[in-house]
């Protein structure tokens, strides 16, 4: 199972965002995509979840042209947005009804991705009164209600405390081994406790692209300051 990003090009007007980006991601791999503002990591996420088609270049998912089969790709990808949005108003399992119906799934897969992420005890909560973490938590596993073969995470800890990060973690760790998984940050004490691998953006390029065994925590910290 192989995701292949082949020579993207992005400019928006005059300015290049994206130059000639190529690499290629794995079944099992926790990717760690490390960058400054204005590296590319955002431009880069919008053309991964289908949300950006004005670009040049290839990606392919198993043989499967993202540009050409634009609604597959998003039918196998997981997205959660930094700062996700969700309906405080709505209760945990009408929230999950929602998102269910927009995949036309069954209840079985409803209960086992709250069983996973859990929020048993939440079932009959409504949203605007859990916690921050337990928000995070239902985003997670929006993000994967149908089993999603790519999973794409855009600064995930962002506002948790480190009881939350630990159980995130943990959760991420859990459903990572039949799944791509695409993680957005600027925490790189976090790309060493959860990715096996990290890119770094610069410019819109590929700076630096290596397992996390090869390089540790502070090698990474080296490398990005002398961006």
């Amino acid at each position: 199972m192989s995701l292949i990003i082949e020579n993207i090009n992005k400019s928006y007007e005059k300015k290049k965002v994206l130059s000639n980006l190529t690499f290629s991601c794995e079944r099992g791999e926790i990717i760690g995509l490390l960058g400054l503002n204005g590296a590319g990591k955002t431009t880069l996420i919008k053309i991964l979840t289908g949300i950006n088609l004005n670009w040049k270049g290839k990606i392919s998912f198993n043989g499967i042209d993202f540009r050409k089969n634009i609604r597959i790709i998003q039918r196998i990808t997981g997205y959660l947005p930094e700062n996700n949005q969700l309906y405080n108003d709505f209760y945990v399992y009408e929230y999950f009804n929602f998102i269910s119906s927009l995949y036309k799934l069954k209840n079985k897969n409803i209960s086992d991705i709250i069983s996973i992420a859990g929020l048993d005890n939440f079932y009959n909560s409504k949203i605007s009164s859990l916690s921050k973490g337990y928000k995070q938590r239902i985003g997670l596993a929006a993000a994967i209600i149908h089993d999603p073969e790519i999973l794409i995470l855009d600064e995930p800890m962002t506002g948790l405390d480190p009881n939350q990060i630990i159980e995130t973690r943990n959760f991420l760790k859990k459903i990572s081994k039949n799944k791509i998984i695409i993680l957005s940050t600027h925490i790189l004490q976090e790309v060493k406790a959860l990715c096996n691998r990290f890119i770094i953006l610069n410019q819109g390029k590929i700076y630096f692209d290596s397992s996390i065994q090869k390089n540790k925590v502070n090698s990474i910290e080296r490398i990005f300051k002398n961006l």
